[in-house]
């Protein structure tokens, strides 16, 4: 764990003996600082846990208190979560987001890119924090990830967890799953990656993810270009094979197995995870599952509506 490496180095000098960058006080007793917290057991904000396959997954880690875990959709980073991150770690809680494999500043794999390997990773970091208790949320294809890692933790690991917007149970439309989204969907979306990622990367948070394709949509540009760095950082071979994950992996037995209280939100009008043939489906398989909706409000809906969600999530995580 590249964490333990810092704190390792750093403890074996006084922080006083950072040589001090010329004109540059300010970095110096930063580094000073944070070499204290270090040798007295606390977070320094971010930092990189070690998967079994030895893929490196970077997080951010902010305040203190009882640990969320957020896991972020597709092709996003742990950056997508920022407006829960600073409004939780202000609260009393520690707030934790990782990006996934393949994405944003974690190991751009080529294998590994599938569910089941998501899910382990989670574990690594989850026992590597020593994260005990903790309130596990997942936007989108985060929230099959959070599905997958919490139908099978360690007893005492997580107390809540959150879908939203989730994949959950099943995206694929097939013999079992005839309302399904059809795989011609998910094609396109490898085709365009192929084609070309970064233009495919403006049209979709331009168009469906947050709405702003709807009549009278107030657009901002800055959550557009937010969503298109965040994409571009990840890897394209990891974001086009976790394509297959999001929409190809089966949920309904995790769901089934999830035994703690459990929030389902959604928007009404998701143009990318169609609220009819997920949530409300996902929250009949779980056993202390709640639905909460949302009218009007998108796929992108903690991003576009922050202190609406946040409120909501508060609520949940303090009741």
């Amino acid at each position: 764990m590249i964490q333990s490496r810092q704190q390792a180095h750093i403890s074996s000098a006084d922080a006083s003996a950072v040589p001090a960058v010329p004109n540059s006080s300010l970095v110096s007793e930063t580094v000073a600082a944070a070499a204290h917290r270090i040798r007295a057991g606390g977070a320094i904000g971010s930092g990189y846990v070690t998967a079994k396959d030895g893929a490196q997954i970077f997080y951010k880690d902010w305040g203190e208190g009882t640990p969320i875990v957020f896991h972020h959709g597709w092709p996003l980073s742990a950056d997508d979560w920022d407006a829960q991150l600073m409004f939780f770690a202000s609260r009393g809680f520690r707030a934790i987001a990782h990006d996934r494999r393949g994405h944003g500043r974690s190991t751009q794999t080529t294998t590994g890119n599938d569910m089941d390997t998501y899910a382990s990773d989670v574990t690594a970091l989850v026992e590597q924090l020593d994260l005990n208790g903790a309130i596990h949320v997942g936007h989108s294809a985060g929230g099959g990830e959070v599905a997958r890692y919490v139908s099978g933790a360690a007893p005492g690991r997580v107390s809540k967890a959150v879908l939203i917007s989730a994949v959950t149970p099943h995206m694929l439309k097939g013999p079992g799953n005839p309302d399904g989204v059809g795989i011609e969907v998910f094609d396109s979306f490898r085709n365009a990656i192929d084609a070309n990622r970064a233009q495919f990367y403006l049209d979709v948070p331009t168009g469906p993810f947050y709405g702003f394709n709807r009549p009278g949509a107030k657009v901002s540009q800055g959550l557009i270009q937010n969503w298109w760095r965040q994409g571009m950082a990840g890897g394209a071979k990891g974001q086009y094979d976790c394509v297959k994950a999001l929409s190809e992996t089966d949920f309904t037995e995790d769901l089934k197995r999830i035994q703690v209280p459990t929030l389902v939100m959604h928007g009404e009008d998701d143009q990318v995870v169609p609220i009819a043939i997920s949530s409300l489906v996902a929250v009949k398989l779980l056993a202390k599952g709640t639905l909460k909706t949302y009218p009007g409000l998108s796929h992108g809906m903690p991003a576009t509506d922050p202190e609406r969600i946040n409120s909501d999530l508060l609520a949940f995580f303090r009741s």
